[in-house]
């Protein structure tokens, strides 16, 4: 009789519950065999189904010989803070039940005390103390669906009950009121229609504010009512599959929406504030990402520069600057440029943002320890022609990203830093080796956006009007947008970069061997024809791309550097 891996069927035999009859009967029944170690939960459960086993006399025992309290979870009227302190799926895989939450104690209903396992795991995720008392799995699976059904469909009664105040205080206006699910999709329509890349949902505490990302620059979209905020919460959350019960935690999801035949890719990251979760919608359009090194704004000079780049059969390419400045979308274009059948792509990317067809994209996921560095380790021995990383963070992933480099790999990724040279240094700090820097480092693109002019209500001047804000520039046109309801009286529609490349030569090698700061090889650079962010600003402004006045806010004067 195999009994010796299940303590609890021991107790049974023991206690005169079962007989060895009767487990060998219930044996015979499972199909297929039962797998080592599997046993114990689906042997009890055909016990229990087949009679042969009253669950509530086993628990009965149990609660007995453990000094455990038996509980009557089928009249349990659990409270919501109970609920919220565990996710159903952990309630389900473990055959557990929340019954009350007193400050940091949160009583438990369990089946089986010998599961060490669930207790510690659910102590650790609810960071409480576990204070269990025992209850039949049968009774713990059904009292699950009942009351985290309950919770669920109290979120959708707080929803209608929120259209019908609506309705009551506007009854003129109800045909135009719509529920919380209607609400969002208003939300995301409007915002595809405006062009925004995501949208903020921020309790303010006497306000439920929505804030379009348009353009690089956030713009109120106009308040709901605050009492909708935690139904409209709720719906973002189940839209993205996340945990609607889970609020004290950050949460990130992923969701699909559809709107006038265009799929777009949804990442959603919630954040719990003082007044409550604030949500984040970043909204990814699979075809805003196919763009070619034209259609990234480099001037011909600049393409001929990354062309001579990505020609190369080996070395380290970086991309720098800082957040939102569209480093991943040039990165996109190269490989690009670069995918064809004879070569292998491989990415690591925290996360996928786009889907890029016969590339191998690797998504980072630091819970069960794929790491970049340990991503890049992998992909290695995938034997790729061309490697792309999303971002170099850490000391092990830019030595591991430079000896790929240095191994015959054409390396791709990405660091935040203020302009080329500093890229450099960078590395260094992290701890690479000057000469390993120099040997493999081919070239550094650093990159910002700025507002493009509106097309449709720009003016051009007729003669050159003088800027004393530029120095060098004492005369040049200054095209703006006049505003108009193509650009919602902005001026500026769409965006364009602002490109700085650094190409490194065998003179630049040996000055980064020898440990030269920022501003000797920035000087170097230039001496060797590098425009600067702000040259690059300054002449798509004189071609009327974009006004001098973002050009100045988005770079740094030239004579200070950095």
């Amino acid at each position: 009789m195999r009994t010796a891996e299940n303590p609890v069927i021991q107790l049974a035999l023991a206690e005169g519950l079962l007989t060895p009859a009767q487990i060998a009967a219930a044996r015979a029944r499972l199909e297929p065999p039962v797998k080592p170690g599997d046993g114990r939960p689906r042997l009890l459960d055909v016990l229990i189904q087949v009679g042969l086993l009253d669950g509530r006399r086993l628990a009965r025992v149990l609660a007995e010989k453990h000094g455990l309290p038996l509980v009557d979870v089928c009249e349990a009227d659990v409270p919501p803070e109970a609920l919220s302190a565990l996710p159903r799926s952990w309630a389900e895989k473990y055959t557990v039940l929340p019954l009350a939450r007193r400050g940091a104690v949160l009583r438990l209903a369990i089946s089986d005390p010998f599961d060490f396992e669930a207790v510690d795991g659910i102590g650790h995720l609810t960071r409480l103390v576990i204070e269990p008392a025992i209850a039949p799995a049968e009774e713990i699976r059904q009292a699950i669906r009942r009351q985290y059904d309950r919770s669920a469909a109290g979120l959708v009664q707080e929803e209608q009950a929120a259209a019908d105040r609506r309705e009551a205080s506007a009854p003129a206006a109800a045909d135009d009121e719509a529920p919380v699910i209607r609400l969002v999709q208003d939300i995301l329509r409007r915002a595809v229609g405006r062009r925004a890349s995501d949208i903020h949902f921020e309790p303010l505490g006497s306000r439920f504010r929505v804030r379009y990302r348009i353009d690089g620059v956030l713009q109120e979209a106009g308040d709901p009512p605050v009492h909708l905020h935690r139904s409209v919460v709720s719906r973002l959350k189940i839209m993205a599959n996340m945990n609607i019960a889970e609020k004290r935690l950050p949460q990130d999801g992923r969701a699909r929406f559809t709107v006038e035949g265009r799929m777009l890719d949804l990442r959603v990251s919630s954040l719990p504030t003082v007044h409550g979760e604030s949500v984040v919608l970043r909204m990814l359009e699979q075809g805003t990402v196919r763009l070619g090194l034209a259609e990234l704004g480099l001037h011909r000079d600049d393409r001929q520069t990354i062309a001579r780049l990505l020609a190369l059969a080996h070395g380290m390419v970086l991309v720098t600057g800082p957040t939102g400045s569209g480093k991943t979308t040039t990165l996109y274009a190269c490989l690009h440029h670069l995918n064809q059948p004879d070569r292998k792509i491989i990415t690591v990317e925290d996360p996928v943002e786009y889907q890029l067809a016969g590339v191998n994209q690797v998504p980072v996921r630091a819970a069960t320890g794929m790491s970049f560095a340990a991503a890049l380790r992998a992909m290695l021995r995938q034997a790729p022609n061309i490697i792309m990383v999303g971002e170099i963070r850490d000391r092990e992933t830019a030595e591991i990203a430079i000896n790929a480099a240095l191994t015959g790999h054409l390396v791709f990724s990405t660091l935040h830093t203020n302009d080329a040279a500093g890229a450099v240094t960078r590395l260094i700090d992290l701890g690479v080796p000057p000469f390993l820097v120099a040997s493999a480092l081919r070239g550094i693109v650093a990159q910002r956006l700025v507002r493009r002019i509106c097309p449709r209500c720009i003016r051009t001047p007729s003669l050159p009007e003088t800027s004393g804000l530029v120095s060098g520039r004492a005369c040049m046109p200054l095209h703006q947008g006049a505003g108009c309801p193509s650009c919602e009286g902005t001026g500026y529609r769409g965006r364009v970069g602002l490109f700085e490349l650094l190409t490194v030569d065998e003179q630049m090698q040996r000055m980064i061997h020898e440990g030269a700061g920022v501003a000797r090889l920035r000087g170097y650079a230039r001496a060797l024809g590098m425009h600067t962010l702000r040259q690059d600003g300054l002449r798509k402004a004189g071609e009327g791309l974009t006004t001098v006045e973002e050009v100045l806010a988005s770079t740094v004067d030239d004579a200070n550097g950095t």
